[in-house]
């Protein structure tokens, strides 16, 4: 995305901060250079942005990589020495006083907090102020632009029939007296996003009876388990388009192959799904009416739902994430739990919605994804309202 500098300092004036410290050394901030618009570079020393509420930005870079910076506006200063690296720091952040960077307190946001112990130090020693930049992160960088979003819809229409294909390419194995494992179904699921121009960073689970228990839960030779029916099948997948900037789309649906589920199986699928559709009932009343929510609110919603239904115990993860060109990306998780997310809901930024409830025997988790427009937000694909009957 384009480095968006007017608008940076807008927000950081109507933030009352100073300014927004960037920092880096050897690629380790990839919001950094997302934020900045910059490609990912050799980067063998520490160089510094500053942009401050008002006014030209500041560089500092190192003499022997002088141009690290030269793509982006601003005042340039080069270092050798650390000394003369701290000198021309303080001389460059001047007195500005309340700065963000890239740094969470208590690491609540382990997304953001990037910048190391020892760099924080540094620059309170210079007498500064240091708030976490989460919230312009978010602002800035998490944000979808118009050919993400459709990228995601794009990818939502293959892989919403790619999820009814897996139920239905299961059903017709079994029906032919096969006896398919969950390793061979994850690669047929695979082989159906190469052919579609979809890709993947890895995944997708495919997970059967208990091991629908475990929610990072991936089939490997070893631990594949055959599936037959009967059986109580967990099926995730995400995947984005093979093109620059594409983002994520992220869904998991639940099936039982050639049997009608239990009664234990219907109303843990009945609770889930309650908790899922008030999560999303929440933000879309909210954002209808211009109400400012956060994260954790959403997590409190769905929540809620499954700890009435005497399930609290078994809904160990926060109901959902970040999506963008990382399926667990930078902007607004849906969390009370791991971590106190009071990140705001704000339009242009995509999330997971996915309560699960895992027991012993089976789990289900339900995901669908959330975008958020300026006056309206919903789901971005097909919605699981039953369980999947698999025609065995």
């Amino acid at each position: 995305m384009p480095f968006e500098l007017e608008k940076i300092q807008a927000e950081l004036r109507r933030r009352g901060l100073d300014g927004w410290l960037l920092y880096d050394f050897s690629k380790r901030d990839a919001i950094a250079y997302r934020v900045l618009g910059l490609e990912a570079m050799m980067v063998t020393r520490r160089w510094y942005y500053f942009i401050p509420a008002s006014g030209t930005p500041q560089k500092l870079v190192h003499r022997i990589e002088s141009g690290r910076l030269d793509a982006v506006p601003g005042q340039k200063h080069v270092y050798a020495a650390w000394s003369q690296q701290r000198e021309e720091l303080a001389a460059m952040l001047g007195t500005a006083k309340k700065l963000a960077m890239q740094y969470s307190p208590l690491n609540n946001i382990p997304y953001i907090s990037i910048v190391d112990a020892g760099t924080i130090e540094l620059v309170r020693s210079l007498g500064k102020d240091i708030v976490s930049s989460a919230d312009l992160v978010q602002r800035f960088e998490a944000r979808w632009s118009e050919a993400q979003r459709e990228s995601h819809f794009a990818a939502g229409k293959d892989m919403d029939e790619i999820m009814r294909g897996t139920f239905a390419e299961l059903g017709r194995r079994l029906r032919e007296g096969k006896t398919p494992g969950e390793l061979e179904i994850r690669e047929w699921i695979l082989e159906q996003f190469a052919a579609r121009g979809l890709t993947t960073a890895d995944g997708p689970v495919v997970a059967v009876n208990e091991n629908s228990s475990d929610p990072h839960y991936e089939p490997t030779p070893k631990s594949s388990r055959p599936i037959r029916r009967g059986d109580w099948v967990l099926v995730d997948m995400w995947a984005k388009k093979k093109q620059p900037g594409a983002v994520y789309y992220d869904i998991t649906w639940v099936g039982i192959a050639g049997a009608e589920p239990t009664a234990e199986q219907q109303k843990v699928f009945e609770t889930v799904r309650a908790a899922r559709d008030a999560a999303v009932e929440f933000v879309s009343g909210a954002v209808s009416r211009g109400e400012v929510i956060h994260g954790y609110q959403v997590d409190d919603v769905a929540r809620a739902v499954i700890r009435q239904s005497g399930y609290a115990d078994y809904f160990f993860h926060r109901t959902g994430h970040s999506i963008g060109e990382d399926v667990h990306s930078t902007g607004v998780n849906i969390d009370n739990l791991e971590t106190h997310d009071e990140r705001e809901i704000m339009a242009g930024i995509c999330f997971s919605v996915e309560p699960g409830i895992y027991l012993p025997k089976f789990g289900v988790r339900l995901e669908l994804d959330v975008y958020v427009g300026e006056k309206s937000a919903g789901p971005t694909g097909a919605v699981q309202t039953e369980i999947v009957r698999i025609q065995a």
